[in-house]
């Protein structure tokens, strides 16, 4: 027997399993969200908050897209591993929440969703500049 085959691999055995484990986790993930994007197209989802604006099919579809997508957000900024993970998953939040001013705005026929749209948009790229001012460690009058 030699003297190798008794010897413990050590940080190597680790880093494979954890390499192991990050795969199996990204293909759970690829294999949830497939099988949402299934869900989603073939089955006809009830409309949960106001069913008389979301009588257009391809609205309805890209409402719960959007939905997903928030959800998808909030997880990033619940377990971000850094902060600015959580700025960048903060300001996607905030364009989505245009689209969904967007897209009520098509069926309703009220352009008042635009404005708050538009409002939402500046606020939230003032509050991304604020924030990355803050993470990189300056003042907000430099």
């Amino acid at each position: 027997m030699k003297i190798e085959d008794n010897v413990d691999k050590g940080p190597q055995a680790a880093g494979g399993s954890a390499k192991l484990a990050r795969r199996l986790r990204w293909l759970a993930g690829l294999i949830l969200i497939a099988a949402f994007l299934v869900f989603l197209f073939l089955y006809r989802f009830p409309i949960l908050f106001y069913p008389e604006l979301l009588h257009i099919e391809f609205l309805k579809r890209a409402f719960f897209i959007l939905l997903l997508c928030c959800l998808f957000c909030l997880f990033r900024i619940l377990r971000g591993p850094t902060a600015p993970d959580r700025a960048v998953s903060l300001d996607i939040l905030g364009t989505l929440i245009v689209g969904f001013c967007a897209i009520l705005s098509i069926p309703t026929g009220r352009p008042w969703y635009i404005d708050i749209a538009i409002a939402w948009a500046l606020q939230s790229f003032i509050g991304s500049l604020a924030l990355a001012k803050y993470l990189e460690g300056k003042r907000f009058d430099e």
